[in-house]
């Protein structure tokens, strides 16, 4: 490639993503309130993301400076989804108002501050959805942002990459191509299925029964699977490098004169993309 892609992956202590960019080359950043558990310190910001989007502070945790040329090619966001997801709505009144209108009820007295955790929640969302980074990509369990923003563009599992889980994820794009299918798998993971009938993958109810603070809960429960994290660098690096120039003839080659007319809804010409791609990055990582 003619120059490397200037990564930020926002709210990603895990550093999953950053590490699977970094893997391909790429200036990747992660950036958290918390100190990174991905063991790359010098790849981390610690602070407001905010000043990191406009390169205002860009300390890093191991208190060196980040030095970035040119704007974010991308920005990955993962906020916080305790109080946006649909999982999460019985906390949200009190029990015993369940037969009433939503404005009649009281809040929950365990957490009587919940519908503003809500708001602030949404209005982070939205800062990253709407910051000043040419393209851009939003990662969410299902929730209220579906209602009060849009859609999301696409739906994904672990199992379609590789990971043999379950975990359905929703992604808000902005000049990005949905990912597709790469190394998928028949395997969607063991299931745990309560008394009531109700089920729920097996390494979710492990992580929470192994959680010892709430913290850890939140860590574990939005872990990024590797498989996921390897197709958003794979697949993106690709898109991005195509459309700015950035591949060079040999790099092109690998592609194809027909890459970008090549029909992702036919799984044949899919299967093509796909064996192209993985032509491509094997060649990088060989180099």
């Amino acid at each position: 490639m003619k120059r490397k892609l200037n990564i930020l992956v926002a709210c990603e202590e895990s550093q999953a993503v950053c590490k699977a960019f970094r893997k391909l080359g790429h200036n990747a950043y992660s950036c958290d309130l918390l100190d990174c558990s991905g063991e790359h310190p010098e790849w981390h910001f610690n602070h407001d993301v905010t000043k990191v989007l406009d390169q205002s502070d860009l300390t890093l945790q191991n208190g060196e400076k980040a030095k970035i040329k040119g704007d974010w090619d991308i920005m990955i966001g993962h906020p916080p989804c305790t109080y946006l997801a649909v999982s999460g709505a019985r906390w949200y009144y009190h029990p015993d108002d369940a037969g009433l209108p939503v404005e009649q009820r009281r809040p929950h007295p365990r957490f009587p501050n919940r519908a503003q955790d809500r708001e602030d929640g949404a209005a982070f969302f939205m800062l990253l959805a709407s910051a000043n980074v040419k393209r851009i990509a939003i990662e969410n369990p299902i929730g209220i942002m579906s209602k009060r923003w849009r859609k999301p563009d696409q739906s994904i599992q672990p199992y379609m990459f590789g990971d043999p889980f379950s975990k359905n994820t929703s992604l808000w794009l902005k000049n990005l191509r949905p990912l597709h299918p790469s190394k998928e798998t028949d395997d969607h993971g063991e299931r745990i299925v309560f008394k009531s009938g109700k089920t729920q993958p097996k390494w979710y109810s492990d992580a929470l029964s192994k959680a010892k603070t709430t913290e850890e809960r939140r860590t574990l429960r939005s872990k990024t699977f590797p498989g996921i994290a390897r197709a958003i660098a794979e697949q993106w690096t690709i898109q991005i490098a195509f459309e700015e120039n950035l591949l060079d003839k040999k790099e092109l080659k690998f592609l194809g004169k027909d890459y970008d007319k090549l029909d992702r809804s036919n799984p044949k010409e899919l299967a093509e993309v796909e064996r192209r791609e993985q032509e491509l990055i094997n060649f990088w990582l060989n180099k």
